[in-house]
């Protein structure tokens, strides 16, 4: 597998301002049920996976990779259905109705990856612990329940070969009080969404 290329941290920037597109900026449009637009989560979900290409090992380019491909499965859908697909909601709803789920699975299946690296992030920028003990946490809770006996141990060698916590954040950028400080406002603007959309994920209408 290709080594992934270096991203460039502007100087005084961080990690996270090279991302191509931010939860943050992602839109939820409230008056239509929280509607989700399925363009920019799409682009939001491709630069998160960046943040796995940080964490350095090539363990984790099976958690990337698998989110990746769940990215591809929505986007075909999207593409195949553009004015049915502009929300992810609606997509879902109009995929449905064809007798096909291949994308709304693979929604399902992100937003348990989005999910398992928010935990993770979001309870390791909040205390000292290390991110293996952090990423452990969080798999235990989101992707394990659904893994099978041999995906486990995938996700298990990935844990263990986290970066220290003092090395990952110095990657994420110079001055760690801004990496943080961007990263709790980024993470909470990716579980509003996580949240929305487990809850959309759980209802009559995303079943099949």
């Amino acid at each position: 597998m290709a080594a992934a290329a270096v991203v460039q941290i502007p100087a005084g920037g961080t990690f996270l301002e090279t991302f191509k597109k931010s939860f943050v900026d992602v839109p939820v449009d409230a008056e239509k049920g929280n509607a989700i637009s399925t363009e920019e989560f799409l682009e939001a979900a491709e630069s998160l996976t960046t943040m796995f290409d940080v964490l350095g090992s090539v363990a984790f380019s099976p958690v990337k990779k698998d989110m990746l491909g769940n990215v591809e499965k929505i986007r075909k859908r999207q593409l195949a259905a553009p004015l049915e697909s502009q929300n992810l909601q609606d997509l879902v709803r109009n995929e449905l109705k064809t007798k096909s789920h291949t994308a709304t699975e693979g929604l399902l299946w992100l937003v348990r990856g989005l999910e398992f690296t928010c935990i993770a992030l979001s309870k390791n920028v909040s205390s000292t612990e290390e991110l293996a003990d952090s990423f452990r946490g969080s798999y235990g809770v989101t992707l394990k329940p659904h893994h099978s006996f041999l995906v486990k141990p995938i996700f298990s060698a990935a844990m263990s070969a986290c970066p220290y916590r003092k090395d990952f954040y110095a990657k994420l950028g110079d001055d760690e009080q801004k990496v943080q400080e961007e990263l709790r406002v980024y993470l909470a603007a990716l579980e509003k969404i996580v949240n929305i959309l487990k809850g959309f994920l759980e209802t009559k209408e995303a079943k099949w």
